[in-house]
């Protein structure tokens, strides 16, 4: 007899982790295979951007993420060098050419950190474990995919079928939906006939976890180096000592006849003028990686590809399980909110919309970064070594993780936005965030510390200084217009027809928070109820979702109006998404428009109609 489960996880990398994550705490079955036979032990990627430490921090997670990392402060470039006398090049020496910040100021309030993917993996898991006990079925491989097509009478519960093979015993699972996360050999991708499209030739890459002793002044940092014995990346490691060796071999070598030997000796080649003693190796690979995209990223909106199953590129670029991770990240809460009843099926199709996009921008910054990384005119002419470095260094936004912008969709409104009101909060991209100061206790936070990956929906709400006449009224008019319409009213709960809140409204002020207060407690300033509702398991009112942008006792003034272009005259109201992607931006008067937005996929009726299809 088949197994049931609303959905089914193949595979148990970043990407599926992270969606498991999301259905874990949102209440939805499901159930995780993986083809190997234990947990990732070591593996190959280590970089860990802004962005993944930001949705690290979505899920309350970063604290354990970070404490225990290597964090990456400044990259160093090598080259080449070049006398200074008659401009010739020497063979055999480098030198440093430019060194700046790994992360330019103000793109994150987050760290670029390294830290082994198998740690993550483990994080990631053992979250999931704490929300639902659910464990990795592992040992098990898929032999075969299968979606049922419904016809006009009956829609089948679980229309994906699943072969799989457990010692030589077939187990078949029968699910709602499907998510390959198996690799870059995915057996989810090629049961459904997808291939992989992009370069035929792979570039191949040696990698070591040593103990270095070494008078290179820049061990510990990260640095590029391009010699005219080869190309070496250096990333410190976590602990204080190991430290990892990225090297591209040779055009033409097979990985399979690389031995450690060859790596030390290149290494030793490159950093010639240096001292160099391997004392111990901890792990090393040798590995070949196309630019490779899925000609498919899902089929008939129940199967989803992610992570290396669906794009594959060098690890120059460093955003592999990032990538894979945020894939996750994506389309878990989607899942969720259609299997909860929150959404329509149509939320699913902005997964491709979505995701391939990203990935194909990897894939074209991957290939320039390839080519100049391996062209033998960067490693011969000071001139194209500075363009080299330069090009890196524009690109610290996109390494971070922070330039991916999502397209319109029925949950990304651009075109229907008013920009102009929030200069500095791009709609289609991830909510910039500043600090404010929260009102109920005088904490000095980040606002996107109040966007946790709970599933709902946030409606920030700029409204000025409303010690303002005119900002005061126009809030009120904004809290009586969402709370008497009759769409909006059962997201924010102020119905009993749902559970939960699946837009949560938040407040951010402009002015003196100790004025602000003192006016509350006199009687002669009231906050509108919307930004009070009841919260909890004992449904207790507090100002917690109230903000001001003023100075902290300690930690200065974020300036957070100003940092977001938004003009407190003015005021404005952004709605963001779950995973923190900015869906909207508009007027404080603009009630219809809001209510607008929401109406396509989250109404009553939508709900009403889910509730009965997924049912079982």
């Amino acid at each position: 007899m088949a197994k049931e489960t609303d959905v089914l996880i193949c595979g148990s990398g970043s990407a599926g982790l992270c969606a498991a994550l999301w259905l874990a705490r949102l209440g939805i079955k499901f159930t995780i295979l993986e083809k190997k036979d234990g947990p990732l032990k070591i593996g190959q990627a280590d970089g860990v951007q802004c962005r993944t430490v930001e949705v690290f921090e979505s899920f309350n997670l970063e604290g354990e993420l970070t404490k225990n990392a290597y964090w990456v402060n400044e990259v160093c470039f090598w080259f080449i060098e070049h006398d200074k006398s008659t401009g010739n090049e020497i063979p055999d020496r480098i030198s440093r050419s430019k060194r700046t910040a790994d992360v330019m100021p103000g793109i994150s309030w987050q760290h670029h950190v390294i830290m082994n993917q198998a740690h993550l993996n483990r994080l990631l898991l053992e979250d999931v474990r704490r929300h639902c006990g659910e464990e990795v079925v592992y040992d098990v491989a898929v032999t075969g995919v299968k979606v049922e097509t419904p016809d006009d009478n009956s829609f089948p519960s679980y229309p994906v079928s699943v072969t799989t093979e457990k010692n030589g015993e077939e187990v078949v699972y029968k699910a709602k939906y499907v998510l390959g996360c198996d690799g870059a050999h995915s057996a989810v991708r090629r049961s459904l006939g997808y291939k992989m499209v992009g370069d035929t030739s792979n570039a191949v890459w040696g990698v070591m976890d040593i103990f270095p002793q070494t008078d290179f002044p820049d061990i510990r940092k990260k640095v590029t180096i391009r010699a005219k014995a080869g190309n070496l990346l250096i990333i410190p490691r976590e602990g204080g000592q190991m430290v990892r060796f990225y090297l591209e071999l040779p055009y033409g070598t097979d990985p399979k006849t690389v031995k450690l030997e060859d790596l030390q000796s290149q290494a030793s080649s490159i950093l010639s003028q240096y001292k160099l003693e391997i004392k111990h190796t901890f792990w090393w690979s040798a590995y070949s990686i196309g630019q490779r995209l899925a000609d498919h990223f899902s089929k008939d909106n129940r199967v989803f590809l992610a992570g290396d199953a669906c794009h594959t590129h060098s690890p120059k670029a460093g955003q592999g399980m990032n990538l894979s991770l945020q894939d996750g990240y994506n389309i878990g809460w989607k899942l969720a909110a259609v299997l909860n009843g929150n959404a329509g099926t149509e939320l699913l199709k902005t997964y491709n919309i979505e995701r391939e996009k990203t990935a194909f921008d990897l894939i074209e910054y991957d290939r320039e970064l390839t080519k100049m990384f391996s062209s033998k005119e960067t490693k011969q002419s000071k001139e194209a070594a500075q363009k080299f470095s330069e090009y890196v260094i524009k690109s610290a936004r996109y390494t971070a993780g922070l330039t991916t912008t999502y397209d319109d969709s029925m949950i990304t409104n651009a075109k229907g936005s008013k920009q102009d009101l929030a200069k500095n909060v791009t709609v289609g991209m991830r909510f910039p965030s500043a600090q404010v100061v929260r009102f109920s206790d005088a904490r000095a936070m980040q606002i996107a510390k109040a966007l946790q990956a709970t599933g709902q929906w946030r409606l920030l709400v700029f409204a000025g200084n409303i010690m303002q006449e005119d900002s005061l009224t126009r809030l009120n008019a904004l809290a009586t217009g969402l709370s008497s319409s009759k769409e909006m009213a059962p997201l924010l709960s102020l119905t009993k027809r749902k559970p939960s809140r699946t837009l949560e409204p938040l407040l951010v002020l402009d002015g003196k928070r100790i004025v602000i207060d003192d006016a509350v407690v006199e009687n002669t300033l009231k906050i509108p109820d919307l930004f009070t509702l009841p919260d909890g398991d004992w449904e207790l009112t507090f100002s917690h979702k109230i903000f001001v942008d003023d100075e902290h006792y300690n930690y200065g003034h974020g300036h957070a109006y100003e940092s977001l272009g938004i003009d407190p005259d003015k005021g404005a109201v952004v709605i963001v998404r779950p995973d923190q992607y900015v869906s909207m931006v508009t007027s404080i008067e603009d009630v219809e428009g809001i209510t607008n937005f929401f109406k396509p996929f989250m109404t009553d009726n939508v709900s009403d109609t889910l509730q009965k299809i997924h049912s079982s």
